[in-house]
């Protein structure tokens, strides 16, 4: 384990050490933060702060994965779908702050670029008789081989968890803390299973995470941006795929779930009522913002409820 732990400490570091210099930058360069005029009141005051702060984040994971897992297959192709999603956002983030284009990067060109990316793991994966396409289903004890369905189902997977994340990125600190402690969990699951050098990618993922919420914690030095959460939502999709718990991801990322169905909730009986809502607001989390929760009150028990998800999702493991 001693490994893991380094690189987890080394992501810390290099993150902290980052830092100060690349807010300094995104500040210098003008990239600050938009924020919506339809959202909670207590948001605008976070007009202006530097954004696309997951560079620091993917900068960190790829130093503490190159480090101590310099020669794996497994580790690499998380790299890889990782940087290739966080590249994915970045345009977004560019697009949205220097284009001044609101909606960003056009839809259709984000999904093409993401199920390219997906589909490539999926295939990889599929053709690799160490992981396979067969999936465990927990506490059935069955698996169902999917054969080349694998490769959909990996696409499902990754662009899932990234969206996901991506919608759970809108209070300080909250998508890097949860980030943080769901890649633990997989790194510990990683472990178990004998598959250390995907364990460093998810050790160094959760450093990473926590190395920027030194300064993502409230108020917000800097924001990650859909660079950021687009990358983490797809690093834990290929935690699940790699580790062969796809399913146990809707556990273990359960804060991720709950935002990404609060929204589709929220707008499907906002359509079929002609406009009335269930949530004040969402994701989620805005709609405690608005019923009058503070945002750290907010953060900190999402927080929570990710560790109790996490070990919901470790008592299912042994079914699998």
């Amino acid at each position: 384990m001693t490994r893991e732990i380094y690189a987890a400490l080394v992501a810390i570091a290099t993150v902290i050490a980052i830092g100060p210099v690349s807010i300094k930058i995104l500040r210098r360069m003008k990239f600050g933060q938009s924020i919506r005029s339809n959202g909670p009141a207590t948001h605008l005051a976070k007009a202006g702060t530097p954004t696309m702060g997951g560079i620091m984040i993917l900068i960190g994971v790829f130093v503490a994965t190159l480090l101590f897992a310099p020669r794996a297959l497994g580790p690499a192709w998380a790299l890889f779908i990782t940087l290739g999603f966080g590249a994915i956002g970045l345009a977004d983030d560019f697009i949205i702050v220097v284009a001044r284009r609101s909606l960003g990067l056009r839809a259709r060109y984000k999904l093409v670029a993401q199920i390219i990316l997906a589909g490539l793991l999926g295939l990889f994966v599929a053709a690799r008789p160490e992981f396979g396409t067969t999936v465990s289903i927990p506490f059935l004890s069955q698996r169902v081989d999917l054969g080349l369905g694998y490769v959909v189902f990996a696409i499902l997977v990754v662009i899932g968890a990234s969206n996901a994340v991506n919608l759970t990125d809108g209070l300080d600190g909250l998508a890097a803390g949860t980030v943080a402690i769901a890649a633990l969990t997989y790194g510990i699951i990683a472990m178990q299973k004998g598959a250390g050098d995907i364990a460093v990618f998810a050790f160094a993922l959760a450093g990473a995470c926590v190395g920027f919420a030194w300064f993502n914690c409230h108020p917000a030095q800097v924001i990650m941006g859909d660079t950021g959460s687009l990358a983490l939502g797809a690093a834990l999709g290929c935690l699940a795929i790699l580790t062969k718990t796809e399913i146990l991801l809707v556990v273990i990322g359960g804060v991720f779930v709950v935002e990404a169905l609060s929204v589709i909730i929220q707008v499907t009986y906002f359509r079929l009522t002609g406009g009335r809502r269930i949530f004040r607001m969402s994701p989620l989390h805005h709609h405690f913002e608005l019923s009058g929760w503070q945002e750290p009150k907010v953060v900190t028990r999402f927080w929570i409820l990710g560790l109790v998800f996490s070990v919901l999702g470790m008592l299912c493991l042994p079914g699998l």
